[in-house]
């Protein structure tokens, strides 16, 4: 058996890891081709098509143009001035993820940023203490105490709730995250 080979997303490089792309063979929606891998999160569209586009279809843009839909939410005053070829990628090129609530791509030096994958605690403390500061960001103006923050950071779960979501800069290496539940 040869080894397959998945479409390169600038934006997302290991969609296999983050759980957006799954091995489950498929006749993919849009190419009507029988394949190895299939896309493992909803698009935004007016029907849903769960568990059946395949990743060669959403990194040439043929799902977005076939089925009307976006994978993505880049959503914010931080997408201001980013150029419409990026809008473009991440809106139709690049696989979501799935979150809890509103997923949401964030963005930093004028570019998107790269989707490094939903994280727990534990995960968040393999790649450093600069990913917990990322994910603790978001709670600087909420008020919050060391102490709510800590038991916070430590309650959170990769495949369970509450779960973070860690962005890495393509520019400067910055991390931004957030998280949510249900």
């Amino acid at each position: 058996m040869t080894d397959v080979v998945l479409p390169r997303f600038t934006y997302h490089p290991d969609p296999l890891g983050t759980g957006s792309i799954i091995p489950i063979p498929t006749r993919c929606v849009v190419c009507g081709l029988e394949r190895s891998h299939v896309y493992g999160a909803l698009p935004f569209a007016d029907r849903e098509f769960e568990r059946s586009i395949c990743p060669w279809c959403i990194f040439d843009g043929s799902a977005a143009t076939l089925l009307q839909a976006t994978f993505n939410d880049p959503d914010g005053d931080e997408w201001i001035g980013i150029p419409d070829r990026v809008v473009d990628t991440i809106l139709h090129r690049t696989p979501g993820f799935t979150g809890w609530q509103h997923e949401r791509w964030l963005a930093h030096c004028g570019d998107a940023m790269v989707f490094l994958g939903p994280m727990g605690y534990a995960e968040l403390l393999e790649v450093g203490a600069e990913a917990l500061k990322a994910v603790a960001g978001e709670f600087e103006d909420e008020g919050w105490s060391s102490g709510q923050l800590g038991r916070y950071l430590r309650s959170l779960e990769r495949d369970g709730e509450p779960t973070a979501y860690l962005f890495r800069c393509r520019h400067c290496g910055m991390l931004r995250g957030y998280s949510d539940f249900t």
